[in-house]
């Protein structure tokens, strides 16, 4: 039987790779930067003519990645299904990223974390609308591409939770599936008695679908545009801060993935202008009582705070806590795994992220009445 070519693809929802070379069973790769920027990191592509051989896959300009200080101790996903993503054994050195694939089946699925497309997305939108949830567009992107946005209870109390303003940190969406699950659920009614919870599920949709890491279809980092959003640059941010300042902030969840720190951390806004130690008190209160919780969160590792006076307000976090008063959360999830609590098959998964959605709820309802 004649062997099949070896042949690379990524011309799908949320792909990213190109070829750089095939050598026999060498395949060397490269990551593609997000439109107008010189992001990236984020890869997802398949491999078609892989069953029987002993495949080596090098990305090639991996040392010129975003954040290359993220790739020692990390492991590429891998799947035949692309519903199951297991971990890879992966080395990185000289700035190459280097797997060895052992064919199992006529085409296999690589990504840097396990995908949430946007057909994905369109279907978790369906599936919660569904439910009665109150569903609305808040605006459009710069490619025409929704905005969708939930709205749930009536307490008085305004919650904002909001993902994967970067596209690459897919685990935000898995968290956002979780949350959107359990806020369908009866178990979500003592906190939708004291507080009226918005979603906004994907922020950045055109990155998403375009297989961009950080920015959206304009080159922008979305989460430099807070305190000036502008319809040209951002209108994902314009669109959601006008709905925020309509309704209030109370309490805000920013869901975010972390290249390099192996474990789930929130990050506050410690340098905002208005900074207070009782507003702090809460942030902190939200981290330990999480921590407490469940083993899929820790305390010890995290990003260092600012400095008196140093906030950026470009930022989310900051804008919104120094804007409203809230008390406003960076939940950063890894794309390795929760040392703490590990699994040495899947890492930090999107199951794990569904359920640590659940989690920070869970706990946000048992102290709703303290923000």
């Amino acid at each position: 039987m004649t062997e099949q070519p070896i042949s690379i693809n990524s011309a799908f929802d949320g792909g990213n790779i190109r070829v750089a070379g095939i050598d026999g069973d060498t395949v060397d790769l490269e990551i593609v930067a997000d439109h107008l920027s010189d992001f990236y990191q984020w890869f997802s592509f398949r491999v078609a003519g892989a069953r029987g051989r002993r495949l080596r896959l090098r990305i090639v300009n991996a040392g010129g990645a975003a954040y290359p200080f993220g790739w020692p101790g990390y492991k590429v996903r891998a799947s035949t299904d692309r519903v199951a993503w297991r971990m890879v054994d992966t080395a990185y050195a000289d700035g190459v990223l280097e797997w060895v694939w052992e064919g199992e089946a006529d085409v296999a699925w690589f990504a840097y974390f396990a995908p949430y497309t946007m057909e994905m997305h369109h279907d978790l939108v369906a599936r919660i609308a569904a439910t009665g949830a109150h569903h609305r567009q808040l605006g459009t992107t710069l490619d025409g591409q929704a905005i969708d946005y939930f709205r749930f209870g009536t307490g008085a109390k305004p919650v904002w939770l909001y993902a994967r303003q970067h596209p690459g940190e897919s685990m935000t969406e898995y968290w956002m599936e979780g949350a959107l699950d359990w806020l369908t659920s009866k178990a979500a009614a003592p906190l939708l008695a004291a507080a009226t919870v918005h979603v906004v599920p994907n922020m950045n949709p055109d990155g998403t679908r375009r297989g961009h890491l950080r920015t959206n279809a304009a080159g922008v980092n979305l989460n430099r545009e807070w305190h000036a959003p502008t319809p040209e640059r951002s209108p994902e941010v314009s669109c959601v801060l006008r709905e925020m300042d309509r309704t209030g902030v109370a309490f805000a969840l920013d869901v975010h993935g972390d290249e390099a720190i192996p474990a789930n951390f929130i990050a506050g806004y410690e340098g905002i202008p208005n900074w207070t130690d009782d507003h702090g008190a809460k942030f902190y209160d939200f981290g330990q009582r999480l921590a407490a919780h469940t083993a899929d969160f820790q305390t010890e590792k995290g990003y260092p705070k600012s400095a008196p006076g140093t906030a950026n307000l470009s930022m989310s976090t900051n804008q919104l806590a120094h804007r409203f008063g809230a008390v406003s959360v960076t939940l950063e999830m890894p794309f390795k795994d929760h040392d703490a609590n590990p699994d040495a098959e899947f890492g930090w998964s999107p199951e794990r992220s569904k359920r640590l959605g659940v989690s920070c709820l869970e706990v946000l309802a048992g102290m709703i009445d303290t923000i």
